[in-house]
Order: structure tokens, then C-alpha cells, then sequence
């Protein structure tokens, strides 16, 4: 008896382990900007800052120099708009997920718009641009003249890790 819905050479492929095997992560992280400020010690920054401007507000305006008291609010209020805009860049995410079979290359910029890059691990390169001092300054992945830099925000030690791991995970990929 023959099935309603025979199934394609390339379904019956997939359902093997070794298929299954093929889809599961080698390597998978998350890259977003660290903040060493959290939001409530950015609400105390601006509550001491505010205080102290207030306090020495005082002494000018009662000298008559009242201007001085906007340029002492003012630092206020551009210290707060500098760190809502620190903040609203904190939102970038870049997401790298690699499997023996592919490699997906995902950024979230702080807008939420979503971008991704598919890449044949076999084929794929990371490319490292170090400084004998300073260390690695800059990572891409390139693949046929297609190049897309990747963890931008982080500190050059932090680059040198993350390529070291996934420079490694690349290569287990390849031997799978």
C-alpha cells in the first residue's frame, strides 16, 4: 500500500540524526555594548549633579549673576541627554549562530531594524586586523567579496577573545 503523501529524498534526509546533527549550534552568542552605568545609578548621577549645581547656583544668583543659574541647569540637562543617547546605543545587538552548515550573522540597531548575513562556514573567513600594541582593532567576515565588520563596540581585548573563540568553533565546524 502506497502512502497519500510520499515524502521527497530530501525530507526523508532531514529526519535523519545525522541531518539533526547538522542544524545544531557549534557556536551562538549574543555581542551587545557593556555599560558600566546602570539606570539607577544614572538617576543618583543626575540627583547629585542637580544638587551640587543647585547648591552652587545659590551664591550667583543672590550676587545678582542669575544667568550663571540656566548655564548650572543647563549642564544638567546636556548631561542627561548625553546619557539617554549612551543608553539608546546600548540597544545594538549583534547575534552570530554557527552550525556545520551555515552561519547566520544577525545586528539589531538601536531602532530594532534587523539585518542578517547567511555565510557557508566552509567558505567563510574571519579576518583579524590587529596593532602590535593595541591588539585586535577590527573583525570582519568575508566570504567572496562580501565583508561585514563585526562586534564594532568592543574593546580590543574583548575582540581578541571573541575571535579566538570563534575562530575555533569555525575550524570544529568545518570538521564536522
Amino acid at each position: 500500500m502506497q502512502s497519500a503523501n510520499p515524502k521527497t529524498p530530501r525530507e526523508t534526509h532531514l529526519e535523519t540524526p545525522q541531518a539533526a546533527s547538522l542544524e545544531e549550534p557549534v557556536f551562538d552568542a549574543v555581542l551587545y555594548p557593556h555599560r558600566s552605568l546602570g539606570p539607577r545609578g544614572f538617576r543618583n548621577l543626575l540627583v547629585v549633579v542637580g544638587f551640587a549645581s543647585t547648591l552652587l547656583s545659590i551664591p550667583f544668583y543672590l550676587m545678582g549673576a542669575w544667568p550663571v543659574v540656566g548655564f548650572f541647569g543647563l549642564d544638567v540637562g546636556l548631561l542627561y541627554v548625553m546619557f539617554k543617547l549612551n543608553y539608546r546605543g546600548a540597544r545594538l545587538r549583534e547575534h552570530v549562530l554557527l552550525t556545520p552548515v551555515r552561519l547566520l550573522f544577525s545586528r539589531i540597531d538601536p531602532k530594532g531594524q534587523q539585518r542578517e548575513w547567511t555565510f557557508n562556514p566552509r567558505w567563510v573567513r574571519l579576518q583579524r586586523d590587529e596593532h602590535e600594541e593595541f591588539g585586535v582593532m577590527r573583525l570582519a567576515l568575508v566570504q567572496r567579496g562580501r565583508e561585514v565588520e563585526i562586534a564594532r563596540f568592543l574593546g580590543a581585548s574583548e575582540k581578541g577573545d571573541f575571535a579566538d573563540a570563534f575562530s575555533r568553533a569555525l575550524n570544529k565546524a568545518r570538521r564536522v
